[in-house]
């Protein structure tokens, strides 16, 4: 009987935890993400060669250095001019929703705001081949004898800015589903986010660059 009672709870137990990890499984939205990625990027990611020509009008929300600047996704420019849906139901979309919530976050701007100022030299070492796209949206050195230790340790910085945005993008996700940061729950989400970064990335890359895909196979797009 003792050991009937021992298999019983031993089993009872098992079952508890399989249950435990099991309802662990959030919603991720690939296709919104990816759209707030780009919407970010479109937003924020501005280098002294994509500013405004002398004598462009700009917006004031989006001035450069407005610490209020927010990104504002293209689906509002997608929206009839006469249609009757108020403004706040554009925010209801899910890319809209993650956009504005990565723009809220402080660590976000000012990852934007620094990778924007290597923006210029980044680009010259993609083009040079000296470094190439990671299958993780990373800044990798492919031919040491064309960087600098300079270069080096910009990467280095470029990659944990990248990082910030994809662990805010993770944690914009859990809250989008209104999931606690648990670990099982970041461990869930993260890599995806991840991936869809470097998706992102891959698809804005300029011809020539060097990239890595999911597969971890290497090529020049």
């Amino acid at each position: 009987m003792k050991r009937f009672l021992r298999w019983l709870l031993t089993t009872a137990c098992f079952l508890l935890a399989a249950c435990a990890v099991i309802t662990v499984n959030v919603y991720f939205p690939e296709k919104a993400a990816k759209e707030a990625y780009k919407s970010l990027d479109e937003m924020l990611l501005k280098s002294g060669d994509n500013k405004p020509a002398p004598g462009e009008t700009v917006p004031p929300a989006m001035a450069p250095g407005d610490p209020q600047a927010k990104p504002q996704s293209r689906f509002f420019d997608e929206v009839p001019a006469f249609s009757l849906l108020p403004a706040a139901h554009a925010a209801d979309n899910e890319a809209e929703q993650l956009a504005i919530e990565l723009s809220s976050m402080p660590e976000v701007l000012k990852a934007y705001d620094d990778m924007s100022r290597r923006l210029p030299r980044l680009n010259e070492l993609f083009g040079g081949g000296a470094v190439g796209l990671t299958n993780q949206g990373l800044v990798t050195v492919r031919e040491k004898t064309k960087v600098t230790a300079q270069d080096e340790a910009m990467i280095t910085a470029e990659n944990q800015d990248r990082k910030t945005v994809v662990m805010s993008m993770a944690k914009a996700i859990l809250k989008l589903n209104k999931q606690k940061e648990s670990k099982a729950a970041m461990d869930q989400v993260l890599p995806k986010a991840a991936t869809t970064y470097a998706d992102t990335k891959r698809e804005a890359a300029q011809r020539g660059w060097w990239m890595q895909l999911q597969n971890g196979r290497w090529v020049q797009k």
